[in-house]
C-alpha cells in the first residue's frame, strides 16, 4: 500500500507583538538604527519590508528608539507611502548606530532566535515526508533502472536518515541522488539569519536555496497580508551537493572577522533536505575521519557548532545524508562507522538488456539512428574486451564520440562500425599504452 506524501508544511507564523521576538530588545533596536542609518530609510513600511517584521512591531521598535531620543519624526507626511509620518536618527542616534556597527555589521533581516527555529524544523522535519513509489518512479523516469533499486531506495528516503550509494563508476550514482531530491515536491521555511547568544547566524543563501513564489503586501494597510514568518524565505527543500573538494572545516561555523557575523556551515544550511557527500574517498581528509563527523548528528538528530570564543552550543540536523562513493565500503569505514549508516544500496552496471535500452535511448533523444549491425559489432566484438563490463556512462559516451567524428567529417549523423571502434578507443587506456 502506498503512503500519501506529506502534503503542506505548516508555516512559521509571524510575531503580532515585540514579545512574540524572544530577541533582546536592545539587539532588535540596533538593527533597527543599523538599518536606516545603511539603507538611509526613513519610512515604516520600508523599514518593516527590510527588517522583515510586520509594520505594527516594527513601529514599536520605533517607538522605542524614539522614547531613547535615537530617533525623531520629520514631521512631513509622505504623500506616495499613504501619508506615513517619516522618522530620521538623531545624533545620539548616528552615534549609536556607529558604536553598533564596531560590534557586528549585521543589519536588515531580523534574525529568529536559535530555540524558535527549532520548533520550526519539527514542523518542517524532512522526517515527515513519506516519498511513494510513484513519485520516485516519476522523479527518475529519464533513468533505466533495475527493477529491484527502487524497493531499497524508497525505504530509505521516506525514512530521511542516511544512505550509503556504492558500486564501480559511472553507473548513476549522482543522477540517482538528484532524482531523490526531484522527488521531494514540497516546501519548507528557511530564517534567512539565526541568532544565538547575541550572535547572528546568516542561514539563507541564495546558491543553496530556490525561493518559491513571492508574497506581496498591502501597501495601504498597517498589517501584513502575508500568511508567514518573512524572516523566512520559503523554498524547495534543500540541496547541497559536495565531492572531493569537501573537508572537515567547510563543516564549522564561517566566522567573518570585518562583518563579526557567522555563516552556517553547509550541513546547516541543508536542513529539511538532503546533503549528498559524492565522490567519498576522494577527498584530502580520510573518509573515516569524515563519517565521524557526522556520527552524532546522524545518531542524535542534532550537530554541534563552536562559536570564536570556544563556546559550544547545538543545532537542529535535520538532513537526508547520502554518500555516494567507487569504493567497497569495507575497504573505506570500520564496522562501527558503517552501523551507523542506515541504507547501503549497491548500484551496479546495467545489464546487457538494460545497456541496449539506454543506448536507444541516448541515440534516439541525441538524433542518431540506431543500426543493428553497428550494435552487434559493440555487443559481439568490443565489449568481450572488457570482460562485458556494462556502465551507465557509456552510452553517452560512445554517441557523443560518434556526433563529434560525423560533425568533423562533415556527414550526416550515423551509427558504423568503424565509428563506434573509432569512438571506442578514446573510452579506455589500456596498460600497455602507458608509456614507462
Amino acid at each position: 500500500m502506498n503512503m500519501q506524501v506529506t502534503t503542506g508544511v505548516q508555516p512559521p507564523p509571524p510575531p503580532a507583538r515585540i514579545e512574540d521576538m524572544q530577541l533582546p530588545v536592545v539587539m532588535m533596536r540596533d538593527i533597527l538604527l543599523k538599518t536606516m542609518f545603511r539603507k538611509n530609510l526613513d519610512m515604516v513600511s520600508d523599514l518593516a519590508e527590510t527588517i522583515c517584521l510586520p509594520r505594527a512591531v516594527t513601529q514599536e521598535l520605533i517607538d522605542i528608539a524614539r522614547t531613547q531620543r535615537l530617533v525623531e519624526a520629520t514631521g512631513t507626511l509622505n504623500a506616495t507611502s499613504g501619508g506615513e509620518m517619516g522618522y530620521q536618527l538623531t545624533d545620539a542616534g548616528k552615534a549609536r548606530s556607529l558604536d553598533a556597527l564596531s560590534q557586528s555589521e549585521y543589519f536588515g533581516a531580523m534574525p529568529v532566535p536559535l530555540a524558535v527555529y527549532r520548533e520550526q524544523v519539527a514542523r518542517q522535519s524532512i522526517r515527515n515526508i513519506q516519498i511513494t513509489r510513484e513519485q520516485l518512479t516519476n522523479a527518475m523516469g529519464h533513468l533505466i533502472l533495475p527493477d529491484n533499486l527502487l524497493d531499497h531506495l524508497g525505504p530509505a528516503v521516506s525514512a530521511g536518515r542516511s544512505v550509503l550509494m556504492y558500486g564501480p563508476p559511472g553507473n548513476g550514482k549522482s543522477s540517482i541522488s538528484n532524482g531523490i531530491r526531484d522527488a521531494m515536491g514540497d516546501r519548507i521555511y528557511v530564517p534567512r539569519a539565526i541568532e544565538y547568544a547575541g550572535q547572528v547566524i546568516t542561514v539563507y543563501d541564495p546558491i543553496v536555496h530556490s525561493k518559491a513564489e513571492v508574497e506581496v503586501d498591502d501597501p495601504n494597510s498597517l498589517r501584513r497580508k502575508r500568511t508567514f514568518d518573512t524572516r523566512y524565505v520559503r523554498c524547495e527543500r534543500p540541496t547541497v551537493i559536495t565531492g572531493g573538494e569537501l573537508t572537515l572545516s567547510m563543516l564549522d561555523l564561517v566566522y567573518n572577522p570585518t562583518a563579526r557575523t557567522y555563516q552556517a556551515p553547509l550541513q546547516l544550511k541543508s536542513t529539511g533536505g538532503i546533503f549528498i557527500v559524492d565522490d567519498l574517498g576522494r577527498q584530502a581528509e580520510p573518509p573515516q575521519s569524515l563519517v565521524n563527523r557526522w556520527i552524532v548528528p546522524l545518531e542524535e538528530s542534532k550537530d554541534i557548532l563552536a562559536l570564536q570564543s570556544g563556546e559550544k552550543f547545538e543545532v537542529p540536523f535535520d538532513t537526508l545524508v547520502i554518500f555516494s562513493t567507487n569504493f567497497h565500503p569495507n575497504k573505506i569505514f570500520d564496522k562501527a562507522a558503517l552501523r551507523r549508516i542506515f541504507y547501503k544500496i549497491k548500484i551496479d552496471g546495467p545489464c546487457q538488456a538494460d545497456f541496449l535500452k539506454i543506448f536507444a535511448m541516448v541515440a534516439r533523444k541525441k538524433g542518431v539512428p540506431l543500426d543493428e549491425g553497428a550494435l552487434i559489432h559493440l555487443i559481439k566484438e568490443k565489449y568481450p574486451t572488457i570482460d562485458n563490463v556494462y556502465a551507465n556512462y557509456q552510452p553517452v559516451f560512445l554517441i557523443d564520440q560518434m556526433i563529434a567524428i560525423c560533425e568533423f567529417e562533415g556527414i550526416p549523423y550515423q551509427m558504423t562500425p568503424d565509428l563506434l571502434d573509432r569512438a571506442w578507443a578514446n573510452m579506455f587506456v589500456h596498460e600497455e599504452d602507458i608509456v614507462r
